[in-house]
């Protein structure tokens, strides 16, 4: 079988993997951005080739798959799917895993999903406002409180700020802050000319954050384990947001801190988001979509944001934990005979994430950008543990240098956290900087101690939600007062501004 694989980084190595390790024989081809030497090396093993191409250009994949003939094509990342690469295919009759440009608007647009979810009354919603226009925001944010400052478009992961307000006396300095988070989110997408509305004010809220994904072929869901990803760049959750500095994932489909009624509930609000999104589209969506989750007193579980796609650091970690045919899912998905298929899981192990990211990731990039490293592979099998190319790109010289995004992903799996914890923080000291310039991870991802605080977490918010629901409060917010409107149910509300 061959298979077209689009998409440069970490989340399609992961991708690789998974489909070559199936039971059927795979000619895997790519195209990528860039040469990754893991998508190159593994691609070449099958028989197949990677193409240097831009992926977001649906003419350009178009061409790659004319010379390929692939019996399936599988996009990984978002933004091919924003530029209807996925459509283009398709259009072309290429059997296609991904979500078309209609259904990638759940990820694209935060304030469509936003709506969405207000529209057909999904539980997990938070109040918001969205906003056009500079002044209108600066304007808002004056007496939003706490909240949580986004741009309206997906942007990778980057642009979130949290503004909790708080402490009176700093009410002048914290008005400051607003103003700059407000003003660095339209500077966020200055690039993107796509997106109408460009900030996205949140109503803020606490708790315990995790990813639901599934996969669908718009009529079957087929749920994936519960993933949790570290987006914060740093030890203790401090520093700038990132694409994901980690994950762990298992035991069985849930998450140690994650009850079974939590999980079962998160499912069904992903599976009815995909549903309505169907409805308001008028279109089958198929592919891969997750709810990016928190466990908060307000819902219990609460929708943050939703993507198109698989997750990455997310889907790297189930890749110790898939038994089945990977494969033989993803192309049923694409065919629209999912019903029936069934997603094995090895219940018992758990699995645990690392990336590797140059210093300067992910707010100076471009410091962070054409450092030579290299990686002792076979050191970190001898470990049990896989490794990923992620952003790191393979130079006519032979070596691979940085491209200023997190280089390498390890993923190492054991019967409990512990051994994989241990086996995690060894294969990471394999990969090394060639020219000085520092490497860094977190090193408290999958340690006891995190476990064991996110489980405290999760307990306290469980009984606030738990309570609320007893009095049926659940998903109520508290009223303020905003200037010239006097007392309002929340000044975020559903209807857009």
């Amino acid at each position: 079988m061959k298979v077209l694989l689009v998409g440069s980084g970490g989340r399609e190595h992961a991708l690789a993997k998974l489909l070559i390790s199936s039971q059927n024989t795979v000619r895997l081809y790519v195209v990528a951005d860039y040469v990754n030497p893991g998508l190159k090396r593994d691609s070449e093993a099958t028989g197949g080739k990677l193409f240097v191409a831009n992926t977001n250009l649906p003419e350009s994949v178009a061409a790659v798959a004319e010379s390929v003939s692939p019996d399936l094509v599988v996009v990984g990342p978002e933004e091919p799917q924003f530029h209807g690469v996925v459509d283009y295919l398709k259009e072309k009759g290429y059997v296609t895993f991904g979500a078309s440009l209609e259904c990638s608007m759940i990820e694209k647009s935060k304030v469509f999903a936003r709506y969405l979810m207000w529209k057909y009354g999904i539980p997990g919603r938070l109040h918001f406002a969205a906003f056009r226009t500079l002044s209108d925001a600066e304007e808002f944010i004056r007496y939003a409180g706490d909240v949580v400052v986004k741009p309206a478009r997906q942007v990778g992961g980057k642009g979130v700020r949290v503004i909790r307000d708080t402490k009176a006396f700093l009410s002048e300095v914290k008005q400051q802050v607003k103003n700059q988070s407000v003003l660095r989110t339209f500077d966020d997408l200055s690039k993107h000319y796509d997106s109408d509305y460009k900030v996205l004010v949140e109503q803020r809220v606490e708790g315990v954050e995790y990813t639901a994904q599934v996969i669908t072929d718009g009529s079957c869901v087929l749920p994936l384990p519960l993933v949790q990803d570290y987006p914060h760049a740093y030890e203790l959750d401090l520093g700038y947001e990132t694409g994901g500095m980690g994950s762990i994932s298992g035991p069985g489909y849930s998450l140690p801190f994650i009850t079974q009624e939590e999980y079962e509930v998160t499912v069904k609000i992903v599976g009815e988001v995909i549903r309505r999104l169907q409805d308001e589209i008028k279109e089958k969506c198929s592919g891969a979509f997750a709810g990016q989750m928190m466990l908060t007193g307000l819902w219990g579980p609460t929708a943050i944001e939703f993507y198109s796609r698989f997750g990455d650091p997310e889907l790297p970690c189930l890749i110790p934990r898939i038994q089945s045919d990977f494969l033989e899912v993803v192309d049923r998905a694409a065919r629209g005979s999912l019903s029936g298929a069934k997603l094995e899981v090895l219940d018992s192990r758990v699995s645990i994430v690392k990336a590797v990211a140059p210093v300067g990731y992910p707010a100076f990039r471009d410091e962070g950008s054409g450092h030579p490293v290299s990686v002792d592979e076979e050191r970190i099998r001898e470990l049990g543990c896989h490794l990923l190319y992620a952003s790191v790109e393979l130079r006519p010289d032979g070596l691979m240098y940085t491209k200023g995004s997190r280089a390498f992903e390890v993923v190492c799996s054991a019967e409990d956290y512990g051994k994989a914890y241990r086996a995690s923080e060894t294969a990471v000291n394999y990969i090394t900087s060639m020219d000085g310039w520092l490497l860094y991870y977190r090193s408290d991802i999958g340690s006891k101690w995190l476990l064991d605080e996110r489980t405290r977490e999760a307990e306290r918010v469980r009984t606030v939600y738990r309570s609320k629901q007893n009095r049926g409060t659940i998903g109520e917010f508290f009223t303020v007062w905003v200037p010239g409107e006097g007392v309002v149910a929340s000044p975020l509300l559903s209807p857009l501004r």
